[in-house]
């Protein structure tokens, strides 16, 4: 293997440790058990992350990284406002339906558990999460709606709602709080907060 490729393959080693172990462990994750679950010492992530913060931090944008090119694909440019909309909450309720998804959710709160305990990881964190939220806001942003065109500003509105609405609800499904809802309850519950005048003044 070249010098890159040792690196790369290094690289998603202790991510995927990394992930397993926060899973696990949440805030008590041990970097020296991350890197000997990878099959290499604590220098290495040193070496390719700066810290275990900086780990963490990539471990984040690996994870959010393949969620909002799965939203890309699946709200298409040409589709209006609504009908993005409509594309987006069933996107949502696909996650419901991945056998991985109680997983990722395990790992979604242990993340969380870790960086409230950490003041500037969770400023990183809050950083990272705020730039794909804008990611998704650009999805809507210039969609017809009402024969008005969505501004940058209506739409970080709206994908802020949305996503802490589908958020909300996909973990109530997943944890079996709530029947598992079919895709139409998604999109119908998504487009009633569209209505719901959560757009406001451009």
């Amino acid at each position: 293997m070249t010098r890159t490729e040792t690196k790369e393959r290094n690289r998603r080693a202790l991510l995927e440790a990394a992930r397993q172990i926060v899973t696990r462990d949440g805030h008590r994750a041990r970097l020296e058990e991350i890197a000997e679950r990878a099959g290499l010492t604590t220098g290495a992530v040193y070496s390719l992350f700066g810290s275990k913060n900086g780990l963490l931090i990539a471990l984040v944008t690996d994870y959010l990284g393949p969620h909002y090119e799965g939203v890309k694909q699946a709200v298409p440019a040409d589709l209006d406002l609504l009908e993005a909309i409509d594309a987006f909450a069933r996107f949502y309720a696909h996650t419901c339906a991945d056998p991985e998804a109680l997983r990722h959710l395990s790992f979604e709160t242990s993340l969380q558990d870790v960086a409230l305990r950490d003041p500037q990881l969770q400023a990183k964190l809050a950083t990272s999460i705020q730039a794909h939220e804008q990611r998704l806001a650009a999805l809507f942003t210039d969609r017809t709606h009402q024969g008005d065109t969505v501004t940058a500003r209506q739409a970080q509105r709206l994908a802020t709602a949305l996503r802490a609405l589908l958020a909300g609800l996909s973990q109530r499904v997943v944890l079996g709080l709530a029947e598992q809802a079919p895709e139409h309850y998604f999109a119908e519950t998504a487009r009633a907060l569209a209505a719901a005048q959560v757009l406001g003044p451009p």
